[in-house]
């Protein structure tokens, strides 16, 4: 992976705070963290992150950085992390946020020293890459995503992987040493408590006897101010973030889903949704996986929903739950879809036809990894980003569409927005394309397009897509999305599937097309 990856589902503080709540709807045990780079401003952003409900703050300085990372990014982005963090701790006590969360530094913490300053400028915990990896044999080749680190560390390579000496113990001294220091330098101030260091930047100072060095000429007035706090609020982590996991739609089945586990009893349920209903399926799923023993049957919670879906409907929806719903939905159907099965349809009192009206909202199918979604209407923009694996259908679809795609197969049965299939690398899209228009909104030539082909006129030697001929696959997937949605277009299509078939375009890219030949070439 190249590092950092972008997140195309979030583009505003609201996304944000929606992915904070569908993770901690999928585990609620688990804490959740917001990485931030120290740079001007992190402090805004770091109340607004505080704002989301995150339990965790990671405040990132410009020395760290995994050897994944382009070099520009190493050497030119961010600031120290003393800078970012005393802004963001003192930016938090200033809004009384500072208690809701907990503040993590990172960036080339390696001594005790480093941790103490840390957390006389509001950090209550410490991140530390570098310094452990050394202890366990790094080199710092700063090539961990070539596959080829000659300490065995950042690779799959078995012969690679034999050099690999670090032991625990290794670590686990490091971190000894690291504590001893900390306790030492707390001895000198006479601090009994780790926790009464955190946030008293009275404690530091700016070293004397500079003089003639540019360094003297540093001011260190903004990050060693001390902060009036008459109201006096807290300086570290004092209590945990109300996720309002309580107000959740899973929860009224909850209950009943334990219940049928355990008796490998399938459950189905018949009720409305309203908007306010987010990450729908996705506390379900988490139950399931925590529960289940063994993978779980096609249907097994089936929830037949009526009304208007919040944001995050079926969100790392997992195997063996289904969601059907009859209405519509906002953004982000189906991300991170986890072998779940969604379909939606419209409502019987609305007379449009589908495939001229949206459903269904920005970013749906983002991250899928496995399942099925059939959406009769169009869909926003990012339909199916980084989608890996899943299979799904559409009417329609906005900019941006099977961006950075790596797998699965998506069908577009409708028109489609510019910049579609930009940066997809795997996976087949089948988009309905009777004028031949796909190939002006698409951004560059690292596909091949082509009309599908009758199952019988496809090539023997050609490349399949999951074992199967494009007419297999794409006929399956519409005869699916007709009996899931009730359809007209695709029961238009079957109507005269021969007729059909030669309008749709296939969308296989090359680096995908290549891989498959060489499987192929393999397995001869």
């Amino acid at each position: 992976l190249v590092s950092p990856p972008p997140h195309h589902d979030i583009y505003s503080i609201e996304d944000l705070a929606q992915l904070i709540l569908d993770l901690k709807y999928a585990n609620p045990h688990a804490g959740i963290g917001v990485k931030l780079v120290s740079q001007a401003g992190i402090g805004t952003v770091a109340a607004g992150v505080a704002k989301c409900k995150a339990d965790h703050i990671v405040v990132s300085g410009h020395d760290g950085g995994t050897g994944a990372a382009p070099a520009t990014s190493i050497k030119h982005a961010g600031s120290a992390w003393e800078i970012g963090l005393a802004e963001v701790e003192q930016t938090l006590v200033m809004n009384n946020l500072r208690g809701r969360v907990r503040l993590q530094v990172d960036g080339q913490i390696k001594t005790g020293r480093d941790v103490v300053i840390g957390a006389m400028l509001g950090a209550d915990e410490f991140g530390f890459g570098t310094t452990p990896l050394v202890a366990m044999g790094c080199l710092m080749m700063r090539k961990c995503q070539k596959n080829t680190c000659p300490a065995g560390i950042a690779t799959q390579d078995p012969a690679l992987r034999r050099q690999f000496v670090g032991r625990p113990e290794h670590v686990e001294n490091y971190f000894h040493f690291v504590a001893r220091e900390v306790r030492e330098i707390m001895a000198q101030l006479g601090v009994a408590k780790f926790d009464d260091l955190i946030g008293h930047a009275e404690y530091l100072r700016k070293r004397s006897g500079l003089d003639g060095l540019k360094a003297a000429k540093l001011s260190l007035e903004k990050i060693l101010y001390k902060l009036p706090n008459p109201k006096g609020f807290p300086l570290l982590s004092t209590e945990p973030q109300d996720h309002e996991l309580e107000k959740a739609f899973d929860l009224r089945y909850a209950a009943e889903l334990s219940d049928s586990l355990k008796a490998k009893r399938p459950m189905r349920v018949q009720t409305r949704v309203g908007n306010t209903d987010r990450a729908v399926g996705t506390m379900l799923s988490g139950i399931a996986a925590q529960e289940a023993q063994g993978e779980l049957p096609d249907d097994f919670a089936l929830f037949e929903l009526v009304g208007t879906a919040g944001q995050s409907f079926g969100a790392f929806l997992g195997k063996g739950i289904s969601l059907r719903l009859t209405g519509g939905a906002n953004d982000y159907v189906g991300k991170g879809l986890s072998g779940g099965s969604i379909a939606v349809k419209k409502s019987p009192s609305f007379d449009g036809r589908p495939n001229e009206n949206v459903i269904a909202g920005n970013a749906c199918l983002y991250g899928a990894t496995s399942g099925e979604a059939f959406i009769s209407g169009v869909v926003g923009e990012r339909f199916a980003v980084r989608n890996s694996g899943a299979s799904t259908v559409a009417e329609g679809c906005g900019d941006h569409g099977c961006e950075y795609m790596t797998g699965g197969t998506a069908v577009i049965l409708g028109r489609t927005g510019r910049n579609f299939a930009a940066g997809m690398s795997g996976g087949i899209a089948y988009v309905w394309d009777p004028n031949d228009e796909l190939a002006a909104k698409m951004s560059d030539g690292a596909f091949e397009l082509s009309h599908v082909l009758p199952a019988a006129e496809q090539g023997s030697d050609e490349p399949l897509h999951y074992g199967q001929k494009d007419e297999v696959l794409l006929k399956r997937l519409v005869e699916r999305h007709a009996e899931l949605t009730g359809s007209p277009t695709a029961r238009e299509m079957l109507a005269d599937w021969p007729a059909a078939l030669g309008r749709f375009t296939k969308v296989f890219p090359l680096e995908y097309k290549h891989a498959l030949a060489s499987l192929k070439k393999e397995e001869n």
